[in-house]
């Protein structure tokens, strides 16, 4: 009986076959792997894209609402030993160059707040949180608001904010007594800020020596809302291997909250009414008249092995969007 087997030719060519087979698969899915990470990559930019703009469109619309139709007449109590505050007089909305301290957060690297990038624009909001609360009557000379309901949204202390059809006036809520739904604003000698004087009329007087200062009674149906104050900005987000920077917003209170990772700039330009150009904010002549705001976001992906071209933002993809964003009060 014969035998037969392979020989040495023939299992060389065998195995050389299935090397370039193995070889083939592996090219396969290695490709699928890395167009799986570059899809994945993509898709973090674009939605880290729809969560910063309609975050940030959410207050630039709001931006210099004071729930009534005051005609940009605002009174404002509050005073500071300390030095002005970034939110305490009232502007509704303004921006800063890349190279302009905006007052609300310093330039340079580290732990929030002290870590807006130098470079990035940033854009200050103001406005009001909520729908607010109805007065039902005003005891202006014993300083004090009655309103409709308890409410859980004001305390003591917070800054707030109350409009009718003349004017609006911002203070700081010197007694809350939710028992009898009374809120108190009267002139204090301490604190920071604090309120100059329990007259809410407009003009404000501070040099009253009986504190009651321009004394003016909001009548029922005037509207009582917390103030709102943001400063969005690029920070320093502590975390190189991600590429170190997010999207921030500092509030009222101080806080700094990371909104975004991954957003390494931000430039805004400016439209005032009657312009049909956007421009730099240095370029803005009265910030009242600013009715809408060009916003360019670039993003980078987290993971830094997507690019080809590796020299380059270390391998990350980068996308650059840009969005419109009209002030809703100030458009006819």
């Amino acid at each position: 009986m014969s035998e037969r087997g392979f020989t040495l030719v023939e299992l060389m060519i065998s195995m050389v076959l299935g090397l370039v087979i193995i070889g083939g698969a592996m090219g396969v899915i290695l490709a699928n792997r890395q167009s799986y990470r570059a899809n994945e990559g993509l898709s973090q930019i674009q939605e880290s894209a729809r969560t910063a703009f309609e975050l940030l469109a959410r207050d630039v619309r709001q931006a210099g609402v004071t729930g009534c139709d005051s005609s940009g007449r605002v009174a404002n109590v509050l005073q500071s030993p300390s030095g002005e505050l970034w939110w305490q007089d009232w502007f509704g909305i303004r921006g800063f160059e890349g190279a302009q301290d905006d007052g609300a957060v310093e330039f340079g690297a580290g732990a929030p707040p002290n870590n807006r990038i130098e470079g990035t624009d940033s854009i200050q909001l103001q406005g009001i949180e909520g729908t607010g609360l109805t007065v039902v009557k005003h005891e202006a000379t014993s300083a004090n608001f009655k309103i409709n309901v308890q409410s859980t949204a004001i305390a003591k202390d917070d800054i707030v904010m109350v409009c009718d059809f003349d004017h609006a006036a911002i203070f700081k809520i010197t007694n809350y007594n939710s028992a009898n739904v009374t809120v108190g604003h009267g002139a204090e000698n301490s604190g920071d800020p604090r309120n100059c004087s329990k007259g809410l009329g407009y003009p404000v007087d501070c040099a009253s020596k009986d504190a009651n200062g321009n004394v003016y009674s909001y009548g029922p149906n005037s509207q009582l809302s917390r103030l709102k104050a943001v400063d969005w900005y690029i920070g320093d987000n502590q975390r190189p291997a991600e590429g170190g920077r997010s999207l921030f917003r500092r509030s009222l209170s101080g806080a700094a909250e990371e909104i975004v990772a991954g957003v390494t700039d931000m430039q805004i330009s400016y439209r005032e009414a009657g312009e049909t150009e956007f421009g730099p904010a240095t370029a803005v002549g009265v910030w009242t008249n600013v009715n809408a705001v060009m916003i360019t976001l670039t993003l980078h992906s987290a993971d830094p092995r997507l690019s080809t071209d590796a020299s380059e933002n270390n391998g990350r993809f980068e996308r650059t969007f840009t969005n419109v964003i009209t002030l809703r009060n100030r458009v006819p």
